[in-house]
């Protein structure tokens, strides 16, 4: 068996250990990532969560430089979606590492890129993003219109409670926290109207809500009962 079936096959004993073995340290790095932001730990704890991160940092480092050895197009797998997320899991310690600058510490928020990491191991997910791809254009044309009907929404209850509360919806930009608030049917009540109109067109506003928080979910899940049947196909031949 060579090195490239093992990386890149997961239906084989020695490429379910590595998939494996890489889901663990990707667990563990999120884990160790999570305590660290602890307040008050002992600097025994802190040494230990720098020797984990210096391991799983290195280990990301080996599983690229392979991954971009086997490639039949190292191009290719560089700059593609799963070679720019792994190389984002472990590039950010190499930008602070000897770096005293604190701006560039920020940098290092990028390790929660990490968990993209396991979207390579997990068919389901995979299964996922072949139905977003499946109904990108639908999705596309939901996102222009959610942001069309967010628009409408926010002069709508200008327009109404302007005069009453000029403080809470003083322009338009200043509606539009309300009209995010409302349309999603959150509803935080920290923004609410007082007139009648006002009223009459937030209950017209949420009735619209309920079908925009309704629509995704209905694509999506469409999406992927064909993404499913499609594998299956492709299984079958």
């Amino acid at each position: 068996m060579t090195l490239k079936q093992i990386i890149e096959n997961n239906d084989t004993t020695k490429g379910i250990v590595f998939d494996l073995c890489i889901q663990g340290m990707i667990i563990l790095s999120l884990i160790s990532f999570s305590i660290d932001t602890i307040p008050d730990l002992s600097a025994n704890t802190k040494i230990i969560l720098r020797y984990i991160e210096v391991a799983t940092v290195l280990i990301f480092t080996i599983e690229y430089i392979l991954r971009v050895f086997v490639a039949d197009r190292k191009l290719g797998f560089i700059f593609s979606f799963y070679g720019m997320v792994d190389l984002a899991a472990f590039l950010p310690f190499y930008l602070c590492t000897g770096i005293d600058l604190r701006s560039i510490r920020a940098v290092r928020m990028l390790r929660l890129i990490r968990i993209l990491k396991l979207i390579r191991y997990n068919k389901a997910i995979q299964r996922f993003h072949r139905a977003f791809m499946i109904a990108r254009e639908e999705i596309v044309l939901f996102l222009f219109a959610s942001c069309i009907l967010l628009f409408f929404a926010a002069v709508g209850i200008y327009y109404f409670e302007n005069q009453a509360q000029p403080d809470h919806f003083t322009s338009v930009f200043h509606s539009l926290w309300w009209a995010v608030a409302t349309l999603t049917t959150v509803g935080y009540g920290d923004i609410y109207p007082i007139t009648t109109g006002g009223k009459i067109f937030t209950f017209f506003v949420l009735m619209i809500g309920l079908g925009v928080v309704s629509v995704p979910a209905g694509l999506i899940a469409s999406a992927l009962s064909q993404a499913r049947m499609e594998e299956k196909q492709s299984q079958l031949t």
